[in-house]
């Protein structure tokens, strides 16, 4: 037995709701279900659907649900983050706080510090890409000093910055006419 569509849409109505839609797929969806609303086939709406039976089970089912929204694509949920709302949380705090050279062996954090001290306090497993995706999520970004060559002479740098030396260029003189009109 066919799954009956909502009473409280038409042909005329799924019609109009698929002119309007921006979306190709909800729209072929609509179209489909509204041939099943002038009474055609389970089969036909299929093929004008260009799916299986099976799917037009499927888009009733969300359409009875959800209307014409029912048939838009969703992005998938995804995986579940491995990090919970407790480890979020130590991790804001540790951050925070700072490493101690003592007890953690570092001056500063990298990623690779973090994902240690999450696998000896929580006995979580994160790769590098993960972890950073997390800390950017909480509002952190990577930051990295300006790098300084070893054997750069800073009074020479700081002469450049007072503007000591004088451009060595000159405007040149005209040397070609300008062209008659």
């Amino acid at each position: 037995m066919p799954i009956a569509l909502r009473e409280d849409f038409d042909a005329s109505l799924v019609r109009v709701a698929a002119k309007q839609s921006k979306d190709g797929p909800q729209t072929r969806r609509l179209l489909a279900l509204a041939a099943i609303y002038d009474g055609a086939s389970r089969t036909e709406a299929a093929r004008i659907g260009g799916v299986t039976v099976q799917i037009i089970r499927d888009w009733a089912v969300k359409f009875n649900a959800h209307g014409p929204l029912g048939l838009l694509d969703r992005k998938a949920p995804g995986r579940a983050s491995i990090l919970k709302a407790c480890h979020r949380e130590a991790l804001l705090e540790i951050i925070e706080s700072g490493p101690t050279p003592e007890v953690h062996g570092v001056v500063r954090w990298r990623l690779s510090d973090l994902m240690e001290w999450l696998k000896d306090k929580f006995e979580i497993t994160v790769s590098k890409p993960t972890l950073s995706r997390e800390l950017r999520a909480l509002g952190y970004r990577k930051l990295s000093a300006r790098p300084r060559h070893h054997t750069q002479d800073q009074e020479a740098l700081e002469a450049f910055k007072k503007g000591g030396s004088q451009p060595s260029w000159r405007r040149s003189k005209r040397v070609s006419q300008p062209a008659n009109r």
